[in-house]
């Protein structure tokens, strides 16, 4: 198996969770209006477990992991961070469209502190990109793309990994080969993982958390938190229901 170097944590980071949330406030603005994401957040995340990230559309899931990752602040509060936290998943957009696949892999390899020789290697077997693993990334279709960061995102090691929607790419055989990666990743390592398919949350996922109204509410079983969601999203259609039938009056 594949050994990339990485960063030790610090000894005492260990014993405690990868995530502490403190007082986390979030709000976004649309068309003069606020829209709360995270309304005084705190939580403790454990080190380790699945865990599903559900919320009707708009709720501010996406938001929520990218203040995690740390690609976008909290208005205040504090997210510490306990051990090293992917990028979400198959993310395309930190790639150099003028530099080759394997350029932009030696590059995220210094940044993340991985052996680039390893990681290079690791990719080109992986993604299945052949010549055009040497050509620039503008000229890749989108599933190349999608490969490509794919098999990033799994030849770097973290102890945490943000999943948001997509997991894999391509045909069935290659759709099979991601799944297993990740799986094997996800036996060492934790995993918050955002998506509206249930069978996903139930295959990869033990705790769940729920985001409502810029507020989480924490679950150790995640059937707990699916029921949950099922019912948010259930009054939300019984409510458009309602409305349609006014509008037709």
């Amino acid at each position: 198996m594949l050994q990339l170097l990485r960063r030790p944590d610090p000894e005492d980071a260990a014993s405690r969770p990868i995530l502490e949330l403190r007082d986390v406030w979030k709000t976004w603005w649309v068309r003069g209006h606020p829209i709360p994401v995270a309304r005084g957040i705190t939580l403790d995340i454990p080190r380790g477990t699945g865990v599903g990230l559900m919320g009707r559309n708009g709720a501010g899931k996406s938001t929520f992991l990218s203040m995690i990752a740390g690609t976008l602040n909290p208005d205040r509060g504090r997210i510490i961070r306990n051990g090293s936290i992917s990028w979400p998943v198959g993310f395309r957009g930190s790639f150099h469209a003028e530099l080759t696949g394997a350029q932009n892999v030696r590059f995220i390899a210094r940044l993340y502190g991985v052996d680039s020789d390893a990681l290079c290697a690791f990719v080109q077997d992986f993604a299945e990109l052949g010549d055009h693993f040497h050509l620039p990334f503008r000229t890749y279709s989108s599933g190349m793309r999608s490969r490509l960061s794919f098999a990033v995102s799994m030849g770097v090691p973290f102890d945490l990994y943000l999943i948001d929607e997509v997991t894999s790419v391509g045909d069935a055989v290659f759709k099979e080969k991601s799944r297993r990666i990740l799986m094997a990743r996800l036996a060492r390592s934790g995993a918050i993982l955002v998506t509206h398919s249930v069978k996903k949350i139930r295959d990869i996922c033990r705790k769940g958390m729920v985001l409502d109204g810029g507020r989480i509410h924490w679950y150790d079983d995640v059937e707990d938190a699916i029921a949950h969601h099922l019912a948010i999203m259930a009054a939300a259609l019984e409510g458009a229901d309602e409305e349609a039938e006014l509008d037709d009056d």
